[in-house]
């Protein structure tokens, strides 16, 4: 797993949002500390020096336990 940035926040919409330290793409899938699916990306927003994933979750239950996010690969 490589880690890719840190959770930021749930927006109103539901979406996770992620602050990036490596570049994803969207579709990729969001995995937690313990290689557990978050959700998917959705779409990047935000400058393009440091940008951001909004990610909508795989689950109605987004109790999330971890701050950072990771990609299998």
């Amino acid at each position: 797993m490589k880690e890719i940035g840190v959770i930021l926040h749930q927006a109103k919409s539901g979406r996770l949002i992620v602050s990036l330290s490596k570049p994803v793409r969207p579709g990729s899938y969001v995995l937690d500390d313990k290689g557990r699916k978050l959700g998917t990306v959705v779409e990047l927003i935000g400058p393009t020096k440091s940008p951001y994933a909004s990610v909508a979750p795989a689950t109605s239950r987004t109790g999330r336990k971890s701050d950072r996010a990771f990609i299998n690969g």
